[in-house]
Order: C-alpha cells, then sequence, then structure tokens
C-alpha cells in the first residue's frame, strides 16, 4: 500500500501545553493554512490565533468534530486534547467522558473519512504497582492508579484494536513528564519540573509538591515535538507496536533539578511539601527503556539536564526582563 501522506492537518487540544508548540511546529513544516488548531475553553495565544485557523470545538461531542473533519477536507489528526493525571483526580467522570468519548470519536470519524494517519498520545500514567521502576519494559502490567492513567491505558487498547480490526493507521507515544519554557502546565503531577524554573527566576525559591527524592522520567519540549511529528512521518509498515511507545529522554528527582539550577542562580532555594501528588507519582516509573522507538522509528533524544536547564532559563530571564514571564 502507498504511503498517504498529510495534507489536511486537525490538532485538538491545541492550546495545551505540548499542542500549542506541536501547532507551530506542524504549521511551519506542512503550511500554516493546512493545519487547524482546535480547542474547547481556553483562549489560544496571540501567535496561535494568528498563524492559520483556529476553531473551538468538544471533543466529546462527534458532531462539532465532525464538521471541522468537512470542512477542512482533514486526512490527519493530532488529537492532543485530554484531561491531565492531576485534574483528572478531582474530576473523574470529566476525565474518562473527554478522555474516552474524545478518542473513540475521533476513531470513528477516522474510519469514517478513512483517514491517513491518527496521532493519539499516551503516557506514563498507563503504570502502576508491580511494573519494574528502573527501565520499564515496552511490555509489562498495566495497572494504573488514576483516573487519567486508566483511560490512556484504554486508549491504547481501544487505538490498538482499530489497528488489528479496520487497518486503521494509528501511532502513539507513552510521553514523559514535558518541560517547555513557552508554555504553562495544564494540571500533571510533572507540573513541579516546569514551576520550579517559573519561580526560581521569579522569586528565587520554589515549595515542590513533590518530595526530594521522586525521581520520574522527562523530557524538554523540543524532543517532544520532534519525537511525535518523527513518529507520524514514519513509515507505517516498519511499526511492530501502535499506540504505546515508550519516549524516553532524561530522568531526575526535584533535588537533582534543584541542584542544576542552582549552578545557574546560586541564592535558589528550595523546600519540600509533598501533597496528594505524591502518591500519583509514587506509582510511576523512574526511568523507562524506549528502544522499541529506536528502533522501529530511530528515536534518539538530543536534550539532557544540564543542557535542558541552561536553556529553560536563558528563555525565562528574557522573558521576564520583558516583563512577560507569565506569558
Amino acid at each position: 500500500m502507498a504511503k498517504k501522506e498529510m495534507k489536511k492537518i486537525l490538532v485538538t487540544g491545541s492550546v495545551g501545553q505540548i499542542g500549542s508548540e506541536l501547532t507551530m511546529e506542524l504549521r511551519k513544516r506542512y503550511g500554516a493554512e493546512n493545519v487547524i488548531a482546535t480547542g474547547r475553553k481556553t483562549e489560544p495565544s496571540e501567535e496561535l490565533r494568528n498563524s492559520g485557523p483556529f476553531h473551538f470545538i468538544d471533543v466529546s461531542r462527534i458532531e462539532t468534530v465532525e464538521e471541522m473533519i468537512t470542512k477542512y477536507d482533514i486526512d490527519t489528526v493530532f488529537h492532543m486534547a485530554a484531561i491531565l493525571s492531576a485534574t483528572g483526580e478531582k474530576n473523574p467522570q470529566l476525565c474518562w467522558n473527554v478522555n474516552m468519548n474524545g478518542t473513540i470519536n475521533i476513531l470513528e470519524l477516522g474510519l469514517k473519512y478513512e483517514m491517513a494517519r491518527i496521532i493519539i498520545p499516551s503516557s506514563i500514567a498507563v503504570w502502576g504497582p508491580g511494573v519494574p521502576l528502573e527501565n520499564t519494559p515496552q511490555e509489562t502490567v498495566l495497572q494504573p492508579t488514576t483516573m487519567y492513567g486508566v483511560t490512556k491505558v484504554c486508549g491504547e487498547l481501544l487505538c490498538d484494536y482499530y489497528v488489528a480490526r479496520f487497518g486503521l493507521d494509528i501511532r502513539g507515544l507513552r510521553y514523559p513528564g514535558i518541560i517547555s519554557y513557552k508554555t504553562l502546565p495544564g494540571g500533571g503531577t510533572t507540573d513541579y519540573a516546569v514551576e520550579i524554573f517559573y519561580e526560581a527566576i521569579d522569586k528565587g525559591r520554589y515549595k515542590c509538591f513533590l518530595g526530594p527524592d521522586t525521581k520520574l522520567p522527562m523530557m524538554y519540549m523540543p524532543d517532544c515535538i520532534e519525537g511525535t511529528i518523527q513518529l507520524a512521518e514514519a513509515d507505517f509498515s516498519k511499526l511492530k507496536h501502535h499506540s504505546n511507545f515508550n519516549h524516553a529522554a532524561m530522568s531526575f528527582t526535584p533535588a537533582e533539578l534543584a541542584a542544576e539550577i542552582k549552578k545557574h542562580i546560586p541564592e535558589f532555594e528550595i523546600t519540600y511539601e509533598p501533597d496528594y501528588r505524591q502518591k500519583i507519582a509514587d506509582s510511576w516509573p523512574n526511568s523507562i527503556d524506549d528502544s522499541a522507538a529506536r528502533e522501529e522509528w530511530g528515536w534518539r533524544p538530543k536534550w539532557d539536564l544540564a543542557a535542558m536547564t541552561e536553556d529553560m532559563l536563558k528563555h525565562l530571564r528574557e522573558r521576564h526582563a520583558a516583563g512577560k514571564l507569565y506569558g
């Protein structure tokens, strides 16, 4: 079967932490007019709204998604809309509705309109008690302890079913914690690793909601965006896995991140007051094995802790000097 090209791309959740930067990169590579950005409630940034088409939709209502697909003759969907882990624990029903009904709506429309491909991210939240904490393998027990994790496990299984049953081209990555200087996080358990940079620049101190030795898989946003697009552009016939690629770059603890920041801001201070998110973090692995992604589509991260910290602080200092640290 000849490879279908991505010509008209729909991005759901385009106002979110990853979706906003993914949309801009896709517009750069595929043409601004060919990448349709959508969101549910949050107003897009001026850059996002002015750079190409934007519409408000609700992914849990299939007719609002279908309207975009027919209006723009969409052949590819990056389905980034989701309720994240910490927010999902506050409203599990909303998390299930958005994450599960949104996903199955995308898959059904993918079938109906014979789409070229669908990219639906998963998360390290699929794991829980019983999983090997170091170098968590591609295939292992999936027993999440959060509604977000439950929806991501169900999403992986559902996507793989649509691949096997209907031959639909679906790809997905298990994202670690994502760190960015452009967009604030939106309710995840790994949010501390973004907040700490802002607070270090703004106040010189940070109160962390996880304990100092809580080691988690993390990734700098440029690697996240590159990996996502790289998987989307990979030859489907060479993929043995589909919706659940382990996706890794680095792992560190809050104490290790704070020590790296202190190399640049010696007076920086951190304190620890673990809250309900500590229990969530404790159910996740310390590091993950992404050899399947490396072997099947050539994944290689470019950023480590030291390089990421230097780059984050550089950009956030520039924004702070311009009076635009928080947007």
